[in-house]
């Protein structure tokens, strides 16, 4: 993609008229990056189904999420491809999850009961472990993991140099692993 300043201001405003539900921006857009967002999550993914279905949903975050976009901090393009990046990781991960742990056939209609119960065991100790953080290791953590954000990002979000984001990560992730490996360790 090539255009410099001008096409990204061009973006930038077609990202604002998204936002407030236009429905021509957004498919001048999506004619725009869709296969540059395809690309990228197959490049990550390696299947071609998995790329389209990132695809759909970097789209749809892009329609329900486009006022989150701020020109200050980066330019269209690489607000959207950081998106499609985030959204292959995730997909990367859960296929890990997948062929790590198979789970056991059971029939169609049969609740998943335990991993429902899994899950929200895990997401309350996890939980918990954030709270166990100070309140600077918990925001960048927080924002990097549930937020997206890069580190960049974070540092201007909060007003911070980029040294303390990366110190209190690289702290609060440690501490993290601890608390939980410590859950973990009490649990079996």
């Amino acid at each position: 993609m090539q255009g410099g300043p001008a096409r990204g201001g061009e973006e930038a405003r077609l990202l604002a008229q998204i936002a407030a539900g236009d429905a021509e921006s957004f498919a001048a857009l999506y004619d725009r990056y869709s296969r540059p967002v395809y690309s990228l999550a197959w490049k990550m993914l390696g299947d071609s189904h998995a790329a389209q279905e990132i695809t759909q949903e970097v789209f749809e975050g892009i329609w329900r999420g486009a006022a989150a976009y701020r020109p200050g901090r980066g330019t269209a393009r690489s607000w959207i491809l950081a998106l499609a990046h985030h959204k292959s990781v995730d997909a990367v991960r859960r296929q890990r999850i997948r062929v790590a742990e198979p789970l056991p056939d059971l029939p169609a209609d049969a609740p998943d009961v335990v991993g429902q119960v899994l899950q929200r065991v895990e997401g309350a100790q996890v939980r918990a472990a954030l709270e166990t953080l100070s309140e600077g290791q918990r925001a960048v953590v927080v924002l990097a993991y549930y937020g997206g954000y890069t580190q960049a990002e974070i540092a201007a979000r909060l007003g911070v140099p980029l040294g303390t984001v990366k110190t209190r990560m690289r702290d609060g992730l440690l501490r993290l692993r601890g608390v939980l490996r410590d859950v973990e360790e009490s649990v079996t």
